[in-house]
């Protein structure tokens, strides 16, 4: 018997009482088993003829065995083994019925064997349902949830099913959905609680429906949108509007005399680099500026990054004794450098205590007497909303910073110059508008603040002049309009209101005059289909009407109108000169306003009532007096303002609201037809304007540094997840330093290369000791770092010592490396990145290709002679410049992307040749990769040497010690070699930002090249062919050329 059948068998006596048997070929043994065919065993053949045997006694006598035995040896039957298969009876014959038979003993035996039968029917024999025992044709999907499905005879134990599961059903949460389960009892708590470590953004959680999140700087921010819209953010930073979130900015504000404060931070930055805190345009409040600010007295060094800055109007101008307000934006990596700066220079050292030092509880009371209760409860059971009557308090969002402690200082004060120094951060939302469509979205949702005061004196005024047709349809017209606003004025004059301050302002003559003329050049922008057609940095101050009144029903775009103010003279003026100066004036500099703005807004809940309580669904709703009333600051931002191509390219507004109103204004931006971008679409839009992005593209500061250092990390860490085979092995490749970009060696390199060839040049020319390069000017390092740097490259260009050597070896390579971190501690970094106007004029003038009719250089330029070449180098021994690369034919270039010298060779075969793409690099040998074998095969032998107790020594001996770098194949192990010798082309610097550009139609990249190499190539290169450079990406050996320019 097969075990299929077997087990067949077995099923279907699985459930059957042990009286009642199945009369089948199957014979069962005494342990169990079954056979089917076959010679019988021994114990059979034993068995059968005991049988026959006991058969024919009981035939013989019958009288002798009990009537109950008898009747069932009468009634069955014993299957013999013979030829052709099993028959009955002794040798095929069946067996006599018997003479008579006692009827209560049969019935009673027949019974159970009835009975057995009944329960073997109705039980069953598996562990499926009763619908589940239909055959497939007929089975149904409703009939697990539908009784009636079923057929009329299987209904009845369908019932008791479905009853029996009821009882031993787990008892679940009676919400309805999985989110709801999930979701905690108060949702603003919790919000709460995780805004304790990563502040959060007040559009966070509408990003984090939409975005992809990251940690980074201490806040919870949008990287880029879930959704495919890379082209789309594009399209609308070019074409319509883009809107960006940059409230987690940092603002420091400085309160003070104008003299002390202009004397203080003018320490800190240089008039070489562009304008200063100083600028006539910026001191009047009238426009924005933007600076680099460096540690007091350290430039062109010790930079501590870009800041943008604004100065508050003038109330009375020409009041030179007036105290002024300055506010400075700065990325959040640069806040602590820079406000511990500015601290020293403003001899701010009394730190200010708040006058209210009250943290903000998570939980009041009540709340906590119902999260007590809650917690009593059986886990399950739906929880009902408790109502306490006045206990019953809506609990309170937190809004700004929820990581900080309200009880540290947050201002300091200079008791000699009177400075006050206080950090804003998170005190303000700031939001972007990049794009053509910004003065649209601007104009349609947003309306000035209603000054009811303004139309009882237009009405009052209009009934004095003389009649006319004309006014009177105008007056008819809007009569329904001013006695609402008539009314709505009494009501707020009769009744105490929370805007206050705005009462006043209307009160005031110069106040309500300064609004209406804010509205009018507010309304002008209308009609103006750039924002890169105004002035760079202009300021424009409004207070505006809660922006929820007037949402649209549904998202539209909002399209410009310029025919309606196409020959208005006012529009001419505006993009001639600007928002006027006291137009800049807004009470968002006043710090409690902002706060009373706040804590009066309406919440969006009320809002929604009142909404529903409108008898005409969809109409206007007027709120009267409780409407807020909200201060904004309007800042031009001009885009694109190097080169000489798509200038104005990325142009737009930025607008300052008080904290708590952000969503408020972000959902009507969107209603109008603005797309919502983030981390990368800013990055993107910085590189298609071909400026620096903070901090990753400045090398010379301690954030830049620093994010260079996290962004190595992640990248080896994503370099080390894939297995060997199938990541590139940059050894082989030729590429030293595919994760980071060693700024400080590259300079150090090209600095000792110079001097090494003046040194040859010396050498070979008798008697020309006492001319060397210094008296040149060619720049010298000290003794000691060029003994360093020459040890350094000697040992670089070498693979490791095995075994013996490597102790020696690491002891001397610590020596150097304390050796050279002391002479850095004692003289500094000398890493700089040129910034100097003048300077980068130059540059950009000498890297430009020249035809033999040459136009005579600039004023204040000079023409590219050693003599100039030494010059800056004498003041720049170890400097960057930033650059841009344009690919003259195919090719994509990436990040760290190598930029290298071509050689004399490239440049004749690509004058003869217009398709050459560019040279090769030849693959390089991977000195590690036996190393790292045969560290494997000792490894191995020694485990399988030691046994148990070795490999433990072994793991021990083996786990690298906190000077030894673990060795990762592929990767270039101990320190660096030379960088400008190791391939065949001289490498010059790195791309910081690379990709195809869709505004050019080609590869573009950006990035920083050192200027003695510059200098040296554009010395070395024909006037036809300079400034062409090669680009070679990490991951191939092929080089393409590239033109390099220099933007000022």
């Amino acid at each position: 018997m097969s075990n299929a059948k077997e087990r067949k068998h077995a099923k279907k006596m699985r459930s059957q009482p042990s009286n009642v048997t199945l009369s089948s070929g199957f014979v069962t043994e005494r342990d169990g088993k079954r056979h089917f065919g076959g010679k019988p065993s021994q114990s059979q053949k034993q068995e059968l003829h005991s049988g026959t045997s006991r058969q024919w006694q009981i035939k013989m006598s019958p009288h002798l065995l009990p009537e109950s035995d008898a009747n069932e040896q009468s009634s069955s039957k014993t299957m013999f083994r013979k030829k052709g298969g099993w028959k009955a009876g002794p040798e095929g014959t069946s067996q006599e019925i018997p003479k008579y038979i006692t009827a209560s003993t049969f019935a009673q035996a027949r019974a159970a064997e009835i009975s057995a039968m009944l329960k073997a029917v109705t039980q069953k024999s598996s562990n499926s349902l009763v619908f589940q025992t239909l055959p497939r044709h007929m089975r149904r999907r409703a009939m697990s949830h539908n009784v009636k499905r079923l057929p009329r005879r299987l209904q009845e134990m369908a019932k008791k099913e479905a009853e029996k599961a009821a009882h031993q059903k787990k008892e679940h949460s009676k919400n309805k959905c999985h989110k709801a389960r999930r979701c905690h009892i108060n949702r603003t708590l919790e919000f709460n609680r995780r805004q304790q470590k990563n502040i959060w953004l007040e559009t966070h959680i509408w990003h984090a429906k939409r975005f992809h999140m990251v940690k980074r700087w201490g806040y919870c921010l949008g990287e880029r949108p879930t959704a495919k819209s890379h082209r789309a953010c594009y399209r609308a930073m070019t074409d319509l509007c883009l809107l960006q979130d940059l409230s987690y900015y940092c603002c420091l504000e400085l309160k003070g005399k104008e003299e002390e404060i202009l004397k203080a931070l003018s320490q800190m930055c240089s008039i070489d680099t562009g304008l200063t805190f100083a600028a006539v345009h910026c001191l009047s409040g009238k426009r924005q500026g933007s600076l680099m600010l460096y540690r007091a007295n350290k430039y062109p060094r010790d930079m501590l990054g870009p800041v943008t800055f604004i100065w508050k109007s003038r109330e009375t101008p020409g009041d030179a004794s007036e105290e002024r307000q300055l506010w400075i934006w700065l990325h959040p990596t640069l806040k602590l450098a820079v406000l511990e700066e500015i601290k020293t220079t403003c001899q701010c050292s009394e730190p200010v205590k708040p006058s209210i030092c009250v943290p903000d509880p998570l939980l009041t009371p009540a709340q906590e007497g119902i999260q007590a209760g809650v917690a009593d409860d059986k886990i399950g059971k739906k929880r009902k909303r408790r109502d306490d009557g006045e206990n019953a308090r809506r609990a309170k969002k937190t809004i700004g910073d929820g990581t900080g402690d309200p009880c540290q200082p947050r201002s300091w004060l200079s008791p000699t110059t009177g400075i006050v120094v206080s950090d804003l951060t998170m005190e303000m939302n700031r939001f972007r508008l990049v794009g053509p469509l910004s003065h649209c979205i601007l104009t349609s949702a947003l309306r000035a603040a209603p000054v009811h005061r303004v139309l009882a004196c237009l009405l009052h005024s209009a009934l004095h002049l003389e009649p006319s047709p004309a006014l009177v349809i105008l007056l008819a017209s809007c009569f329904c309009c001013i006695c609402t606003f008539l009314r709505l004025q009494g009501e707020e004059d009769a009744e105490e209101t929370p805007h206050g301050w705005w009462t006043d302002t209307c009160r005031s003559p110069d106040g309500l005059s300064l609004h209406q003329r804010q509205e009018a050049v507010f309304q002008l922008l209308g009609g103006i289909s750039s924002p890169a057609e105004i002035p760079a940095g202009t300021i424009l101050g409004l207070t505006v009407r809660d922006p929820r009144v007037n949402l649209p029903p549904q998202r539209c775009r909002a399209l410009p109108d310029p025919e309606r103010y196409h020959d208005n003279e006012q529009v001419k003026q505006l993009l001639l000169e600007g928002a006027p100066v006291e137009c800049a004036h807004s009470f968002i500099w006043n710090q409690d306003i902002c706060q009373s703005v706040t804590e009066n807004k309406i919440v969006d809940q009320d809002l929604n009532r009142m909404r529903s309580e409108l008898l005409v669904p969809g109409s206007q709703l007027v709120l009267g007096a409780r409407e807020s009333k909200i201060p904004i600051l309007l800042i031009q931002q001009p885009g694109k303002v190097t080169g000489e191509d798509r200038l104005g390219w990325g142009s737009g507004w930025d607008i300052l609201l008080p904290k708590g109103w952000g969503m408020a204004f972000w959902i009507p931006f969107i209603y109008r037809g603005a797309r919502v971008g983030g981390l990368k679409e800013a990055a993107v839009h910085s590189q298609y304007k071909r400026s620096p992005n903070v901090p990753g593209d400045f090398p010379d500061c301690r954030a830049g540094v620093l994010f260079a250092e996290d962004q190595a990390k992640d990248l080896l860490e994503k370099y080390q997840r894939r297995p060997p085979a199938k990541r590139p092995n940059y050894v082989k490749l030729g590429t030293v330093a595919p994760f980071c970009c060693p700024w400080e060696q590259l300079t150090r390199d090209w600095e000792s290369r110079i001097q090494t060839r003046e040194a040859a040049v010396i050498d070979s020319v008798p008697g020309a000791q006492e001319t060397g390069p210094r008296r040149l000017g060619v720049p010298r390092v000290p003794k000691e770092t060029c003994q360093l740097s020459n040890e350094a490259s000697v040992a670089e260009n070498q693979p490791r010592k095995p075994e013996g050597c490597q102790a020696q070896a690491g002891t001397e390579a610590a020596l150097e490396q304390n050796a050279s971190e002391d002479h850095a501690a004692a003289t500094g970094s000398q890493l700089c990145v040129v910034r100097s106007r003048k300077l980068l004029k130059q540059l950009s003038s000498w890297c430009g290709p020249s035809s033999e009719v040459r136009r005579a250089p600039c004023r204040g330029q000079q023409e590219l002679t050693r003599k100039a070449c030494l010059s800056i180098l004498a003041d720049f021994p170890r400097a960057l410049v930033w650059v841009s690369l344009s690919l003259l034919k195919k090719g994509s270039p990436e990040p760290h992307t190598m930029i290298c010298v071509p050689s004399e060779e490239d440049l004749i075969q690509l004058s003869q040749d217009q398709c050459y793409h560019g040279p090769c690099e030849s693959r390089h040998s991977d000195p590690f990769k036996s190393l790292i074998l045969k560290e494997k095969e000792k490894k191995k032998k020694e485990k399988r040497q030691d046994g148990e107790q070795g490999a433990s020594k072994g793991r021990a001996a083996g786990a690298p010690t906190a000077g030894q770098e673990a060795w990762i194949q592929g990767l270039w192990s101990g320190p660096l070699p030379g960088l400008t010798s190791h391939c065949s082309r001289p490498l010059l610097g790195f791309v910081t930002h690379g990709d195809f550009s869709m505004a050019v139609g080609c590869g573009e990249a950006l990035g920083f090249v050192s200027v003695t190499g510059l200098l040296e190539m554009l010395s070395s290169q024909s006037a036809a062919m300079r400034g062409l450079v090669l680009l070679r990406p990490p991951t191939t050996l092929q080089y393409r050329f590239a033109r390099v320019t220099i933007e000022v």
